[in-house]
Parts: structure tokens; C-alpha cells; sequence
């Protein structure tokens, strides 16, 4: 019974039959039909005209998508615990060639107003010190929770008067909007770029770098194939996108892991570290009790030396969080 990651879930069989689907001749890199047909489906989605370029992982997807703001002398404000800084290898400096993460902290892993200020205002406007471009957040955050569309506009609100881009890395995306019951637009709010995530969400291999400012989009594509990311069967990543957004794959994934999790969280009580908005549950526990856990089968992440990562996903079975809530009420 795995709990380790969502991207350990199985590929959902709606992309496998798009992938077979779109295995005939057509145009390469992203001049075939499916990649062509991207923009109008995600400006759909949203309510609002967007330009959209496949990915084949969420780590260029950020990358991407943040290179098009920051120049190498600059700097992205972001969460101390965000993916950017934690997880991805150093891959923001080298993508962006240079440029400096500056570390603003946050309850729940979520930035604030408050909190941005902090870490900026302190620089001076002189050449000796690096200059914020752009903030990036995470929806929902790496501990899981979710911002409100008002939390969102309070943001995008600084970021406007401050001058700066506003990056949204979503690699979770679909559970914040099932979470949130809204529309996808209220959930990006007024970013100027979402990575939004599907391989965590049944997907197998294709992201969308989602451009809601075109110029940045038309640096983007070059940036793209100087990274080596602009695959030249480009229709098989197109099409895993399509089949996800086809009859809301995508969110019905995303509302059963979040159930799933809700199952789980009910039974941690005061274990838990977070509040459970999406589909992770950090729950505290000894390393004792992780033996256990893992002697009755469950996979999961330690978390630190005092507690423990368990990640549903859309394929998680009502049997598996049904058998892991009991165990952990157990303890």
C-alpha cells in the first residue's frame, strides 16, 4: 500500500488511449494539431486568453516559466521550504543563469504580503544588491495548503505595485481547485504564468507552462529549445494534456486523492502537522511507529525525525486509506 508520492501513481488510462490515439504522422515539435489546439483549450479553462507550451517535467516548467522574468542579475522571492529552493537541484540558477532565490518564510509553507515585504524591503535599490523580479508561490503549498482567491489578489497586488512577476508553481494544482470548488481562474488568481501540474495527477509525462502574458510565452519558446525541452514529437505530451482536460480527468482525479487524504487525516487527530487541504498528510510520529506502519505495509516518507509524508493519489484505493487510517489511530 504506497503512500510515497503521487508521481509513483499509474498513468490513468484516458492518456494512455490519447497517446495511442495521436501515434500517426503530423507536424514535429509543436507545429501538429494537438499542440496548435492547446492555447484555445486552456483560454477556455481559465475565462481568459492564455498561451500554453508543453513541459516535460514540473522542474523546467518552473524554470521555464520564471527565466521569462528574471534576468541573470535578478532574483525570484519565494518560500524558504518552496520546490524551487528545496527540490530541484539547483535547476533555477542554472536556468536562470545566476539569478538568486531571496527566502521569505510563512505558516504552512504559504507566502504573505507581510512576509514578501520582509524579505525586500530591506534591499537597496543600488547595484550592489540583487533586485527581486518575480515571486513565486505554490498552489497548494509543499506542506499542502491551499491559498484563497483573496490571498492570491493580496499578492498579485504587491507583485503589481512592486513591478514584479507573479509565477504560480502548480504542480498540484487540480487537488487546490477541488479543494477550493471553484474556477480554475479564481485558483491561479492574476499570475502571469502557471505551471500546471498533471503527472502527478495521472498524467505520465507532459506539464503545461500556462502563459497568461504572451510576450512572456514568445521568450519562453526560445528558451524552451536552448534547454533541450522542445521535444520533437511534441503531439504525445499535447495529447496527455487534452485527455487530462476531457471530460475534467484532471479534477476528478484530484477530488478522490483529496478524499482519500480527508480518510487518512481523520483518523491522525493532534498527529497532524498541517491542516489537510489537499493530498498530502504530515502526521507526527516516532520512529517506532513508522516501524509499524511499515511492517503493515505501507510505503511512505519519513518526514524529519519525528513524523511522517503520506501522499494519496488518483488512483488510491478506498481500501488502502481506509487501512492506513486504522493503523494510524492504533498507535
Amino acid at each position: 500500500m504506497l503512500f510515497l508520492s503521487d508521481n509513483a501513481a499509474a498513468v490513468h488510462p484516458a492518456v494512455w488511449d490519447a497517446l495511442k490515439a495521436a501515434d500517426e504522422p503530423d507536424s514535429p515539435y509543436d507545429g501538429d494539431r494537438l499542440s496548435a489546439a492547446l492555447d484555445d483549450r486552456f483560454s477556455q479553462l481559465f475565462g481568459r486568453p492564455c498561451t500554453v507550451l508543453w513541459a516535460g517535467t514540473g522542474t523546467a516548467a518552473n524554470c521555464l516559466a520564471l527565466a521569462t522574468m528574471v534576468p541573470p542579475h535578478g532574483a525570484v522571492v519565494c518560500h524558504d521550504e518552496a520546490h524551487i529552493e528545496m527540490d530541484e537541484g539547483g535547476a533555477p540558477g542554472f536556468y536562470l543563469h545566476g539569478a538568486k532565490l531571496i527566502l521569505a518564510e510563512g505558516t504552512g509553507a504559504k507566502l504573505t504580503p507581510e512576509a514578501i515585504r520582509a524579505a525586500v524591503d530591506p534591499i537597496r535599490d543600488d547595484v550592489h544588491q540583487v533586485q527581486p523580479h518575480a515571486i513565486s508561490i505554490t498552489q497548494p503549498s509543499e506542506y499542502g495548503c491551499v491559498y484563497r482567491p483573496d490571498e492570491i489578489a493580496a499578492i498579485a497586488e504587491l507583485a503589481r505595485e512592486r513591478g514584479l512577476g507573479l509565477h504560480m508553481d502548480g504542480a498540484r494544482f487540480g487537488n487546490a481547485v477541488a479543494f477550493l470548488d471553484c474556477a480554475p481562474g479564481d485558483a491561479v488568481g492574476a499570475a502571469d504564468a502557471l505551471s500546471f501540474g498533471f503527472i502527478k495527477n495521472g498524467g505520465m509525462s507532459a506539464e503545461a507552462i500556462v502563459f497568461f502574458d504572451q510576450e512572456l510565452a514568445d521568450v519562453a519558446r526560445y528558451r524552451r529549445k536552448r534547454a533541450g525541452h522542445l521535444q520533437s514529437k511534441g503531439r504525445f505530451l499535447a495529447a496527455q494534456l487534452h485527455a487530462m482536460l476531457e471530460r475534467d480527468v484532471w479534477l476528478d482525479n484530484a477530488r478522490h486523492a483529496n478524499a482519500a487524504a480527508q480518510e487518512i487525516a481523520r483518523a491522525c487527530e493532534t498527529r497532524l502537522m498541517h491542516p489537510v487541504e489537499a493530498n498530502e498528510v504530515f502526521v507526527r510520529c516516532t520512529a517506532d511507529e513508522r516501524d509499524v506502519l511499515r511492517e503493515k505495509g505501507f510505503g511512505f516518507y519519513d518526514w524529519g525525525a519525528d513524523a511522517a509524508r503520506f501522499v494519496t493519489a488518483w488512483n488510491t484505493r478506498d481500501a488502502d486509506a481506509a487501512a492506513l487510517a486504522r493503523a494510524i489511530a492504533s498507535l
